[in-house]
């Protein structure tokens, strides 16, 4: 019996060419924007009809004026350029994104939100940022359900620049320390279990970031594929359709890199 499809057909836009792309950590270990910058305004050329920015591409990311990260004017300028090309250009939040959804700055994206889907040849994909999938990494849950709460949104809104600034340091040194043990290892059993669940909503790929490492897995209901750090690999990755008709769960080739 076929699976259903996802309940979202009225906005997902069915793609030719996807490019990836997650954690490049800019002004961190990702180094200066431009690098990246000069491949992203590559994509047109290269056919992408689509670009799905899968979360932290700054070491950290506030929706409030006052946190801006150093090069993000000219990463939005660049964004409305692929845009202009007929680029869609997709915004997945991390980690280290806060408070983005409903900013100032989601206007300037397709979309922006903790997932996007998008369909490429006949494939139904689903991208999630991934980190709070670990049912086991109870002290990052517990922090990440803190830093990203309504009450913290409402008091960073207020703060002068000077105070935003040395909080996103200190957020930064203590998003590092969060629980050494589990940052170290990949959950595979944990991602298997949210997967089958996703999958099951009728998508036929879970693309995630955040674990820095590449992965690719078969499971019941469709696959999985953790793309690696831009910070670490230093390339865009990319989901190719066939030219006609609908793909194999079994053909490889739909996974370029």
């Amino acid at each position: 019996m076929a699976r259903p499809r996802a309940r979202l057909e009225h906005r997902v836009r069915r793609d030719r060419r996807v490019a990836l792309l997650a954690d490049a950590h800019l002004h961190g270990p990702g180094g200066a924007a431009a690098p990246l910058l000069a491949q992203l305004r590559e994509l047109p050329a290269a056919g992408a009809t689509r670009v799905v920015l899968l979360g932290d591409l700054f070491q950290a990311w506030v929706g409030f004026p006052q946190f801006a990260p150093p090069g993000l004017d000219a990463f939005l300028e660049l964004v409305g350029e692929l845009r202009g090309a007929g680029v869609a250009v997709d915004y997945v939040e991390g980690n280290r994104d806060f408070f983005l959804a409903g900013s100032p700055y989601a206007a300037a994206f397709d979309r922006m939100g903790t997932e996007t889907a998008f369909e490429v040849g006949g494939l139904r994909c689903l991208a999630v940022h991934g980190d709070g999938l670990d049912e086991g990494d109870v002290q990052y849950r517990l922090w990440r359900r803190a830093t990203k709460s309504p009450p913290v949104r409402l008091a960073m809104r207020r703060l002068p620049a000077g105070f935003a600034r040395r909080l996103v340091d200190s957020t930064e040194r203590k998003l590092a320390q969060t629980n050494f043990k589990h940052r170290v290892r990949i959950p595979e059993a944990a991602i298997r279990r949210y997967a089958a669940r996703r999958l099951a909503e009728g998508y036929d790929v879970l693309v995630l970031g955040h674990f820095h490492e590449e992965r690719r897995w078969e499971v019941d209901a469709g696959r999985v594929w953790l793309l690696p750090a831009w910070f670490h690999s230093r390339r865009v990755e990319w989901i190719d359709g066939p030219s006609s008709g609908r793909p194999s769960k079994g053909d490889a080739s739909l996974f370029r890199t």
